[in-house]
């Protein structure tokens, strides 16, 4: 009897995936732990393995669609034989090709096939006082009651498109997102008939024109930046800071840091501690808005941007204030490795408190970039370039960086913020810490 593989939950409230590449083709040998499959979430991309070893019988989910945690994606022949199963039944077989899908691969029963109708609750009551309805009972993720909250939105009346029902970020968003009916009264508003919503019109590619959808993760990316930017009063600062002293201890020390302990020595851990000291100081950079509630963090759990071919990930490092220079410098090359790899567990691009992300290493100066939800601030650095400062009223050659800080100005003033800054530019120019303690 094959053996099923299904689809992990890569986190307590992930309820779907999405099959983005099949790394193994039916009637292909693959070993116990061999990466099989790869998946896209809303937390992060991850290669799947084989959790038998054997042939791979049959796929069951074809690339680019979702399906519910735990639905069954594939089987894999564990028989001597080493030959592929047989035929899956007409109700396991791989759906015809087209748009994804989030619905289960697994069979539904006769009441789950309906169309689902918009759900209601009888009894709904207030959560705190922002006037958001009580979601407890409806199917939906943590981050999604959130939003609601944040919103002030009545789950009952968002429809959901996903398995069982289930209402998804998506759902959300576009509900939001959708032009309300202006209150009126009781018998006006039972009268009137729901005025229907219009599809956006697909796109026509001109003569010299190609279209291509969005992968899944460009999805996610760009679902996450417009509802950052609907969630915070965005605001910015730009500092320049004198980097000459961190250049300098990086150049006598780059050789004897990565001979002594095997690690390469970046600029990426200078500026996270840095920003820890500045956090210590001004903790409500590190904190997250709930309704009309502030939640100051104890931990530093410092996220950092990377960049990789298929889209943007921020692994978390976890109470990067217990950790010392060479530590970091440890977390910031693994982190940043098994990103590239597709190696990360869930939990490590989870929890993070403030987030760091480096433009300028394709030579930008300064950007300002978008708030990472919950969170309240971003520090973004720009390029380090040689420039001419005035030092004494005497011209001299240094080496220059621009920070710049996005912050939330519901909860963080621009006096606070510019002190943050100050505090940064602080520590970088009066460097102290010995990079081998």
């Amino acid at each position: 009897m094959p053996t099923e593989v299904l689809m992990p939950q890569m986190g307590e409230s992930i309820a779907e995936g999405t099959v983005t590449r099949w790394l193994k083709k039916v009637g292909d040998p693959i070993g116990k732990d061999e990466p099989l499959f790869e998946i896209s979430t809303e937390k992060v991309d991850a290669e799947i393995p084989s959790p038998v070893a054997g042939v791979l019988a049959n796929i069951l989910v074809q690339e680019g669609q979702t399906v519910a945690v735990r639905a069954v994606v594939a089987q894999i022949e564990t028989g001597s034989a080493g030959q592929p199963a047989a035929q899956a039944p007409d109700h396991a077989a791989p759906p015809a090709p087209g748009p994804a899908t989030s619905a289960a691969a697994a069979p539904r029963s006769e009441a789950s096939a309906q169309p689902a109708a918009p759900r209601k609750m009888e009894t709904p009551e207030p959560i705190g006082s922002d006037g958001a309805q009580d979601a407890a009972h409806i199917r939906t993720s943590p981050l999604v009651r959130r939003l609601a909250k944040e919103h002030n939105v009545n789950l009952s009346q968002v429809e959901g498109t996903g398995s069982g029902g289930r209402i998804t970020k998506e759902d959300l968003l576009a509900y939001i997102e959708r032009p309300q009916a202006a209150p009126s009264s009781p018998a006006s508003a039972s009268s009137s008939p729901p005025v229907p919503q219009r599809e956006a019109p697909r796109p026509v590619a001109g003569e010299r024109e190609e279209i291509v959808p969005m992968s899944p993760v460009r999805k996610k990316i760009a679902e996450h930046m417009v509802m950052s930017r609907r969630t915070s009063a965005h605001v910015s600062t730009v500092f320049q800071v004198d980097m000459s002293r961190i250049v300098e201890i990086y150049r006598q020390e780059k050789e004897r840091f990565e001979k002594k302990e095997g690690v390469r020595l970046t600029y990426t851990p200078f500026f996270v501690r840095a920003a820890i000291d500045g956090l210590r100081r001004f903790p409500v950079l590190n904190s997250s808005v709930s309704g009309d509630s502030i939640i100051y963090k104890k931990d530093i759990h410092m996220g950092m941007a990377v960049a990789v071919e298929w889209g943007l990930i921020v692994p978390v490092i976890h109470n990067a204030d217990e950790r010392s220079f060479l530590g970091l410098s440890r977390a910031v090359n693994d982190l940043a490795g098994r990103a590239r790899s597709k190696k990360l567990m869930v939990n490590e691009v989870q929890g993070g408190t403030f987030t760091i992300t480096n433009f300028g290493l394709y030579g930008s100066l300064f950007a300002m970039p978008i708030i990472s939800q919950p969170q309240v601030a971003i520090l973004g650095v720009g390029t380090i370039t040689k420039m001419p400062v005035v030092i004494n009223d005497a011209i001299a050659i240094r080496s220059i960086a621009y920070l710049s800080l996005s912050y939330d100005h519901r909860i963080v003033d621009g006096a606070v913020a510019d002190q943050f800054m100050a505090a940064v530019k602080r520590y970088l120019e009066n460097w102290e810490d010995n990079l081998l303690a």
